[in-house]
């Protein structure tokens, strides 16, 4: 019963987890990141669904998304779903938050970052 009510709740925060920031994947990451990253620079989350601390990482990005909408592009990219694209860029633990600028990754962070140290970052590149 515990177990059950946890998933459902946990569901319920992945399903939030993807409503504001972007959804990257392998299909659309050269034009939604490396191309767009020419023009601002762009915060990529890589997580995963069943990930503890990228469900706490979440709501922080889909923040930063609307905070930054100006002057940074925010999205998500999925490890189970854009697995390619995770091992081009190295991702071994997640969440890890890479930010591109001029086509090329410019900073990564691992773990669980505040809200302010992304700003902060992307303000750095913009």
């Amino acid at each position: 019963m515990f177990v059950e009510s946890f998933l459902q709740k946990l569901q319920k925060i992945i399903s939030n987890h993807n409503n504001m920031a972007k959804q990257f994947t392998d299909d659309n990451f050269e034009t939604d990141v490396i191309q767009a990253s020419k023009e601002k620079p762009v915060l990529v989350d890589f997580y995963a669904s069943w990930c503890g601390p990228c469900v706490m990482q979440g709501p922080i990005v889909d923040a930063v998304s609307e905070e930054m909408s100006e002057s940074a592009y925010v999205g998500k990219l999925s490890t189970e779903d854009s697995q390619m694209t995770a091992m081009k860029y190295g991702v071994m633990s997640i969440p890890t938050l890479i930010i591109f600028k001029d086509g090329e990754p410019v900073d990564t962070m691992v773990g669980v970052q505040t809200g302010e140290v992304l700003k902060s970052k992307l303000e750095q590149f913009a």
